[in-house]
Order: C-alpha cells, then sequence, then structure tokens
C-alpha cells in the first residue's frame, strides 16, 4: 500500500533555492499563524514573546498579514517594529526571523500585475471577495475606481497598478517586506516545516505549488510524517475548524481577522508545543 505521507525526494530543497528559508542553528522557534490586519492582536503576542524569548530562538510569521482586517498598515509597522527589535538581540541575525508568504499577499501580488491579465475584472472580483478589498482600502485604493480601471483597457490598468505601487512605497517598509516573503521554511536539520495553509503529502516540497497556499483539502491527507519532518506546523486553516490529521500536522489559526484569537506557538525541534500565546 502507498504511503501517501512520504515522498522520494531529499526532505529539504536546496540551500540555495531562494524561495523557501532555512531557520538555521534553532533550539526553539515561535511561529505565529494568520493575522489579517489585526494589529492590536499582534502587538499582544509580540509582547508575550518578547518577554519568554530565549537564546537560541528563532521566529517565523506564517503568512496573510493583509486582508479582511481594518489595521494592515498598523500590522505592517507592527511587524517590522518587532523585527528590528529582536534581531538587536545579542547573537540574533536577519536571517532569525522569517517571513511566509499567504494567500492574501499571493493575490496582492497578483493585483499589482492585472494588466497582464486576460480577464481582469474577472480576477479583481474575486480577489475583492477573497479578503484583498481591505488592503487595497488600508492603502488608499478606491475599488470603484479599479473595477473602472479593469473595463478601460491595459493602459488604464497600468496607471492603476502603479499608482497602488507608489501608495505602498509610500509606507517606509512596506514594499521591502513584500519583497522577503517565502513559500515555506525549515529548519537546518529538517525537523520542521513551517507552511502557510497546505501541503499534499504526495508531493516533493520544490513541486508544491499553489497547494502552499490554497490546499487546505490536501491537509487531511498527511496523517504521518512528510518525508524525515517530525512535525508540519500551519498558520491559515481557511477558516475551517476541522482537527488536524494526526500528531505529524499541527493548524495554529484560530480565526484571526474574522472575530477569534491571533495563536503563536513555541515548537521544540522534536516537534513539542512548549509554550502557547492567544491575544
Amino acid at each position: 500500500m502507498l504511503r501517501a505521507s512520504r515522498v522520494a525526494e531529499s526532505p529539504a530543497p536546496r540551500p540555495a533555492d531562494h524561495k523557501f528559508a532555512v531557520i538555521r542553528r534553532a533550539t526553539r522557534v515561535w511561529a505565529v499563524a494568520a493575522i489579517h490586519g489585526d494589529a492590536d492582536r499582534l502587538c499582544v503576542i509580540h509582547d508575550g514573546i518578547a518577554s519568554r524569548l530565549l537564546p537560541g530562538d528563532r521566529l517565523v510569521y506564517l503568512g496573510n498579514y493583509l486582508g479582511r482586517g481594518g489595521s494592515i498598515i498598523a500590522t505592517l509597522d507592527e511587524l517590522l517594529r518587532f523585527r528590528r527589535e529582536v534581531i538587536a538581540r545579542p547573537d540574533m541575525f536577519a536571517s532569525d526571523v522569517v517571513y511566509l508568504r499567504g494567500s492574501q499577499e499571493e493575490m496582492w501580488q497578483k493585483l499589482l500585475q492585472l494588466h497582464f491579465a486576460v480577464n481582469p475584472l474577472e480576477i479583481l472580483d474575486w480577489m475583492m471577495g477573497q479578503g484583498a478589498e481591505a488592503t487595497l482600502l488600508a492603502y488608499g485604493g478606491d475599488p470603484l475606481r479599479a473595477r473602472a480601471a479593469m473595463r478601460d483597457g491595459a493602459m488604464a490598468i497600468g496607471r492603476w497598478t502603479a499608482a497602488v505601487r507608489q501608495a505602498m512605497a509610500a509606507h517606509p517598509g512596506h514594499r521591502e517586506l513584500m519583497s522577503v516573503l517565502r513559500r515555506a521554511a525549515h529548519t537546518d536539520d529538517a525537523s520542521l516545516l513551517f507552511v502557510h495553509a497546505g501541503l499534499d503529502p504526495r508531493r516533493p516540497l520544490t513541486e508544491q505549488g499553489d497547494t502552499l497556499w490554497w490546499g487546505h483539502g490536501a491537509w487531511p491527507r498527511l496523517k504521518g510524517p512528510y518525508a524525515d519532518y517530525r512535525c508540519v506546523v500551519r498558520g491559515y486553516g481557511g477558516g475551517a475548524a476541522a482537527p488536524d490529521p494526526g500528531p505529524h500536522a499541527l493548524t495554529l489559526d484560530a480565526g484571526c481577522g474574522a472575530g477569534g484569537p491571533l495563536v503563536a506557538a513555541c515548537l521544540t525541534p522534536d516537534g513539542a508545543v512548549v509554550e502557547r500565546l492567544e491575544a
């Protein structure tokens, strides 16, 4: 019988592959679930992590900083502020704080490329319904003007996307943060794997593609170890409150941005949760 939890390739992508982050020399890893523009809850979580951070701890955010919530600008500002605080500590480096790309960030990137789309209005309307409208409004965009640009053709769309990019660039660090997002992250000993929303256990990590953002349906198949990882941790469960399929899978999402708390967990290399924070 085929074991869907095992794949043939090495558990870790090549270190040179910049799409994936390698968390090095970690004694413990703090993972923060999907935030969805709830800056107040994020500040509380950061206060809790700051008071508990130990030498050798690392920090990974599991995507969906944008979308749905009402304080998206403040959320990104807080992410940048806390990063400065963390890497200023002794023996901490910039690479010790990792940001994954979530489905909201993926949509935002595609929104800024709508001038290349065959059916831009249809795609825009879908994105707006999935939470991207909150991000557009946060940067001063007008959904009605956006739809008008979609109807006026590629040149009008290009001018509109350029204006949105300029609005984002007016907030220091925001554009740079979006440019360093990784598809997934793993510890250098291949014990822990961090993803945004989904993982197909039948495919190697380098071939997951959009499953990392939209593959909620594949998550229940993760009933055993994936490659040699002891635990796969995701930050967004797609709004479903279903239990994880087994001890080698962990979902941290508790509905932040939709009335639920924001969750952060501290894991040891064997996959044990030694600290859990909710705000």
